[in-house]
């Protein structure tokens, strides 16, 4: 180790643990992991996830309009339910949302029936969802998951972005709605699958989302 590497290593382990852990969950790029934090700022894994604890319930005893939560295996900070419409009046003022209705109905099929192939999706929500779906794709919301045996057909499920996006530990936590979405397999139009009909990486055309040209 370098000497400026020893002093940046010495001046880590100096520093308070609570305002360093702060600090770096202030800058990250999805949530950040015990193991990662402890390795980082040269303290045990047990502090760390004591510090981190003691600095949620800490946010929550003042009210403050963030928290810290545990998803998707890491720690990051989000605002509080509490003050919802405060920031949704900041994110829509002037702007569409980011996602359309369309698209939150279609990543609901997805993450309740997943694995699942284009085709059903489709059959689920009784319209063409190939624009829907290359939108969710290109967000990184939903991925490949394999194909389906019998058919050939590509499966998506939803990726560890959307557990971090929805603020969940794991898909156990979504709320009770699967009994309520019908069984695609019921319902499926006779259409070939396999090959999606689509390029994720392609422009969106009238032709590829007829049915759901203005929902996104």
């Amino acid at each position: 180790m370098s000497t400026d590497e020893d002093g940046r290593a010495a001046g880590v382990a100096g520093l308070g643990l609570r305002p360093a852990l702060e600090a770096v969950l202030m800058v990250v790029d999805e949530p950040a992991t015990e193991e990662h934090l402890a390795r980082i700022l040269q303290r045990p894994r047990g502090a760390v996830a004591d510090a981190l604890r003691e600095l949620a319930d800490e946010y929550t005893l003042q009210r403050r309009g963030f928290d810290l939560r545990l998803v998707a295996g890491g720690w990051r900070f989000y605002t509080r339910p509490a003050y919802a419409d405060a920031v949704e009046a900041y994110v829509l003022d002037g702007r569409h949302a980011r996602l359309t209705q369309a698209a939150l109905e279609t990543l609901a099929v997805v993450a309740y029936r997943q694995p699942v192939s284009r085709s059903r999706v489709s059959a689920v929500r009784g319209v063409n969802c190939d624009g829907v779906m290359r939108t969710l794709l290109q967000r990184g919301l939903v991925e490949e998951a394999g194909a389906e045996p019998e058919t050939g057909a590509i499966l998506y499920r939803t990726t560890n972005y959307f557990l971090e996006r929805m603020g969940l530990r794991g898909l156990d936590e979504l709320p009770e709605l699967a009994p309520f979405l019908p069984e695609a397999d019921a319902i499926e139009a006779e259409t070939p699958e396999g090959v999606p009909s689509f390029d994720p990486d392609a422009p969106d055309t009238p032709e590829t989302h007829a049915d759901d040209k203005t929902e996104f």
